[in-house]
């Protein structure tokens, strides 16, 4: 195992899989952290006051393999029904630990401390009330803020402490309170900042039954963030085991694959000791994602050894900076990734399969009508094809086959490393190089700094994939090698679903820290899931936006209104406004704050009434529901952003 330098002590090592090593906290009969495996939980979507319908639900949750059932408890009334909630399960036979969810309010929180074995709460609203204003604080306000929260928050720690509860100090990055906002802006270090406000009390009133979360809609702030704790953690003396998730990551496609990125890249570096993965969707169908995430890591042992890195990285993985290449045509340099597809020999016969990649012929009108998701280039191996292309897809051929192709100025070739080594012939635009991480880690390669039209395909077949790609990337770099690469994995005997998931971690890891200037995916799916998850996977990382993203809410008992149901209706007529940020919210907890940075919010403020967001502002309060969407559009044609589909 390398030793690490300073700028990369949020973990074990970067090329040998090792998990984080944190303290053990006791829930229930249920530790975490410590050595115990990655436990998995969700939070139930049920009115916490029905008693019935939670208890039916957690069963489901436990049942589907939930270590640890999570329940809002907004007020009193739902605080104490967590004892008829937990008297019922355990009359069942059920003893997963109970989670009470609290936010705005610190008698809840205190009595559900006395029943269930966890409580978590969000310090950016625990003690303050967000306003979205800016403060100067002097250090002796900011002191004298501090101490009026020490003040709320100690009778919750001593409770926790007499009833052996353990809590969760979980910091969303929404909901940041003014006086964090005020010094550290809208930043990881003052989500991590916020957390440790709460912590440092805990310890000082020797407390340490603690788990902590650092969650976002986005990504890549929150692996950041959680990058950033570890760290201070480590400088503070302080190992607490940490709960992974994105949070309103969504549903569908797009919220498994957002997910995947940010907590799959964690847990790639051995971080994490809990997760719960945030979908728009029953809560139950939360958990096979969780262990398909988790379990991905039981054999990470046996991977093959890659070489430890040498000195400090040429990177920052505290800060996105995309790594330095220069272009070659439209790869690379500040151009949006590529994406590579290569249909199998029975998708290719006819032109048919195009339009599921996006590319849709209209032989009326004789023109191609091209998807916002439509793939850059095709490989098509040693054979070609009898129907011309649109313009904007581009052909890749085997190097043999692209020598004798007819039209070389606008098909491309593809070069193994020892065909490079001895080629006759290159393309006078793009060359494509497959060549593998151990090509580029046990040979010379310096040479390709004096190419200029070459473009990398980077291939590893270490289980360890993304750790292997990252130290080819930073062997490049060490290098000063800037040529562009595209990031390329072939999956063998894997399931839809867990190529969704994998993908995702082991290119969406990648992106976030800025190595990729394309995809390139191989698998036994059809094209249109491969085109789909690849741009999935850009638009989460956020590195090439092709789509209405959606941050939504994963449901839970304050809920005002059926969330899956309306963030369907909302999508059917905004999933075009490509680039644009809609917030799905279920109530004010998940309002303004949790939407973070979208640009458009639709808010539950009441049984049956929605408020919209501009931003972060209110825009139209109290609409009943049946309005809202259609006012939702007019507030988004009368800010400029809206379009109208094509017929």
């Amino acid at each position: 195992m390398e030793v690490l330098t300073d700028n990369i002590k949020y973990c074990n090592s970067l090329t040998e899989y090792s998990r984080l090593k944190s303290r053990e906290v006791f829930i229930g009969d249920v530790p975490l952290g410590g050595n115990n495996p990655i436990r998995i939980q969700s939070m139930t979507t049920t009115d916490t006051m029905d008693t019935l319908a939670t208890v039916e639900q957690s069963i489901r949750i436990i049942e589907a393999g939930g270590d640890y059932v999570r329940i809002t408890a907004p007020s009193m009334n739902e605080a104490k029904n967590l004892e008829n909630i937990k008297r019922e399960l355990r009359a069942r036979g059920y003893k997963a630990p109970l989670i009470a969810d609290i936010h705005f309010t610190p008698n809840a929180a205190e009595l559900a401390a006395r029943i269930v074995e966890k409580v978590r709460v969000n310090p950016g609203n625990y003690a303050d009330k967000k306003k979205f204003q800016v403060y100067n604080y002097t250090d002796d306000f900011y002191e004298q803020e501090l101490e009026r929260i020490r003040e709320k928050f100690s009778p919750l720690v001593r409770i926790c402490k007499e009833y052996g509860t353990a809590m969760r100090i979980g910091t969303n990055h929404g909901s940041l309170s003014d006086r964090i906002m005020s010094r550290y802006g809208d930043t990881p270090q003052g989500m991590v900042e916020s957390a440790l406000e709460f912590l440092r009390i805990c310890e000082d009133l020797d407390y340490h039954n603690i788990v902590l979360s650092m969650k976002s809609s986005n990504p890549q702030v929150m692996i950041q963030a959680y990058r950033h704790l570890i760290i201070k953690m480590h400088e503070e003396g302080m190992n607490y085991p940490l709960h992974l998730g994105v949070t309103e990551a969504g549903d569908g496609l797009d919220g498994r694959i957002k997910s995947a990125v940010g907590i799959g890249t964690l847990l790639e570096d051995g971080i994490g000791d809990t997760v719960r993965v945030s979908l728009t969707e029953e809560p139950e169908f939360e958990i096979p994602v969780c262990k398909e995430l988790v379990e991905r890591y039981t054999k990470r042992d046996n991977s093959k050894k890659i070489k430890p890195i040498e000195g400090d990285l040429p990177y920052n993985p505290l800060e996105y900076q995309r790594r330095k290449t220069f272009a070659v045509e439209k790869i690379g340099n500040h151009n949006v990734p590529i994406v590579i597809l290569s249909p199998d020999e029975n998708e290719v016969k006819n032109s048919d399969y195009l339009k599921n990649a996006g590319y849709d012929y209209n032989a009326e009108l004789d023109k191609w009508n091209i998807a916002d998701i439509a793939p850059d280039y095709i490989y098509l191996g040693a054979k070609d094809i009898d129907y011309e292309l649109p313009g904007t897809l581009h052909k890749i051929f085997d190097y043999s086959a692209w020598r004798k192709n007819v039209d070389k100025e606008n098909t491309f070739p593809l070069y193994t490393f020892e065909q490079y080594k001895s080629a006759e012939e290159k393309s006078s635009r793009v060359n494509f190089l497959s060549i593998t991480t151990d090509e580029i880690l046990n040979n010379d390669v310096s040479f390709l700094k004096n190419e200029s039209k070459f473009v990398l395909i980077l291939e590893s077949n270490n289980e360890n994939y993304l750790a292997d790609t990252r130290r080819a990337f930073i062997e490049l770099m060490d290098k000063g090698i800037e040529l562009p690469v595209v990031i390329k994995r072939t999956y063998k005997n894997i399931s839809h679903d867990n190529l969704m998931l994998y993908s995702a971690t082991d290119f969406g890891g990648l992106l976030i820290d800025g190595f990729g200037d394309g995809v390139w995916m191989q698998s036994k799916e059809n094209i249109e899931s491969e085109n789909q998850t690849s741009f999935g996977i850009l638009q989460a990382t956020r590195t090439r936006i092709s789509k209405t993203e959606y941050i939504s809410c994963p449901s839970c008992g304050r809920t005002l209104f059926d969330l899956q149901e309306t963030t369907a209706r909302i999508r059917s007529v905004t999933n075009h406004l490509k680039g644009v940020k809609i917030a799905i919210m279920g109530c004010i907890v998940n309002g303004p704050g949790e939407m973070a940075d979208a640009d458009y919010g639709y808010v539950g403020s009441g049984v049956g009434k929605i408020t919209l967001y501009k931003g972060k502002e209110v825009v139209k309060r109290a609409l009943d529901t049946e309005v809202a969407v259609d006012e939702l559009i007019n507030l988004i044609k009368d800010n400029g952003d809206w379009k109208e589909t094509e017929a």
